[in-house]
């Protein structure tokens, strides 16, 4: 497949976006995969056919197939977890690149994020507790947030991060080890301007890398459970008008931690080895394919030209698994979720409210399912994925 290509979750996040990338790295030449929103919360498996697998977090998918990696300025950069994942990766460093401008992530703003999560208790949002949302918060109000082009003044790192500590509260480390470590990080790493990633697309066809999925958008999400990123494919557009626009989902719908999910089933026992409760986004949940939910994910997100449609394998051995194509609320059956107006929280809560309350209606059990969800979700399947290797996958 030629050209530029963003690949971007129509559920709740995990539904196979990093084995995809892997597949597209896989299979034909790329420039770079660029990552476009969220931060190091994101866990992107990738299993390849020598059994080696790495759940990626801000090192695009694409790294063991040693393609290079932009991290663009739409991302929140978490430069300690960035070593560990580098660590466990053998250190490709030499494969990263990062934008200046884009915001990075502290110790303080973690532990920030931790307590907020915790004073929820029962009414807890579904944090991965990374400090991804306090980050995107405190660079709002503060001009001044810390940036990856700071690590290359060290007297204005520390300025800047004196104030959020400040701001934020003591989390127990001293500003000048973080300091040090944001120091090594940027003689480690490359920081560039702006101007890359134009330089990367006029190189060769490059992977903009998705992370969580349209349904925890910040804006078209069931608010308050959701992301403060914006997961459609609009910063990719931004960087790139002319990309290719790949939507993913699985046979089944899931949703990690808390929030509104009609479709979901417990009964259906979906396991799986690299999801499950965390202290901090709590259950892996599984449910039926949410035809009604994907539609609206597609339609706030602009369409899609092509999907790709993972977990191909599930409907074999689990016989229950059905297509949700409708809603039931009381006594209204509704197969239809109308985008709210933009940026209206407010409507996005509601609305929330009201899919806590609703189950599904009309079920179908198809016997083509990448038709069936082509169909309903009006774009063709372009990929098909049987298993988490790029064997496992073919180009329709």
């Amino acid at each position: 497949m030629n050209g530029h290509v963003a690949v971007v979750d129509l559920g709740y996040g995990d539904a196979g976006k990093g084995t995809v990338v892997d597949f597209l790295c896989a299979t034909s030449p790329r420039r770079a995969v660029l990552r476009f929103n969220g931060g190091a919360q994101a866990a992107h498996n990738v299993t390849t056919e020598t059994g080696r697998h790495h759940t990626f977090a801000q090192f695009g998918s694409g790294t063991l197939r040693g393609v290079p990696t932009h991290l663009t300025r739409f991302m929140v950069v978490d430069p300690l977890a960035l070593a560990g994942e580098a660590a466990a990766l053998g250190n490709p460093f030499h494969l990263l690149s990062v934008d200046g401008n884009a915001l990075l992530a502290t110790p303080w703003h973690r532990a920030a994020n931790r307590r907020r999560e915790t004073r929820r208790g029962a009414e807890r949002h579904g944090s991965c507790g990374m400090g991804v949302g306090e980050t995107m918060a405190y660079a709002q109000t503060h001009p001044d947030a810390p940036r990856v082009g700071d690590v290359l003044s060290p007297s204005r790192l520390r300025q800047r991060l004196a104030a959020v500590r400040a701001t934020l509260g003591d989390c127990g480390v001293p500003v000048d080890d973080v300091v040090d470590a944001f120091t090594v990080f940027g003689e480690t790493v490359r920081i560039v301007g702006s101007s890359y990633t134009e330089q990367l697309l006029a190189e060769g066809p490059c992977v903009f890398e998705g992370a969580q999925g349209v349904l925890l958008d910040e804006w078209r999400g069931w608010h308050p459970h959701t992301t403060w990123s914006t997961t459609t494919f609009d910063n990719a557009r931004e960087l790139c008008p002319s990309v290719r626009r790949i939507g993913v989902v699985r046979t089944y719908t899931t949703r990690h931690g808390a929030g509104p999910f009609v479709t979901e089933d417990p009964s259906l026992y979906l396991p799986e080895r690299h999801n499950g409760r965390d202290p901090w986004q709590g259950a892996f949940r599984t449910g039926h394919f949410d035809a009604v939910a994907h539609r609206y994910a597609v339609e706030v997100a602009g369409g899609v030209d092509a999907l790709a449609v993972t977990h191909l394998d599930v409907p074999e051995r689990c016989p229950d698994l059905r297509i949700v194509d409708s809603y039931r609320t009381g006594d209204e059956v509704w197969d239809r979720i109308v985008p709210g107006p933009p940026r209206d929280l407010d409507h996005q809560e509601a609305l929330g409210a009201r899919l806590s309350v609703t189950r599904p209606d009309q079920t179908t059990r198809p016997d083509d399912w990448c038709a069936a969800i082509s169909s309903r979700l009006g774009a063709p399947v372009l990929l098909e994925s049987y298993g988490p290797l790029s064997s496992d996958k073919k180009l329709r």
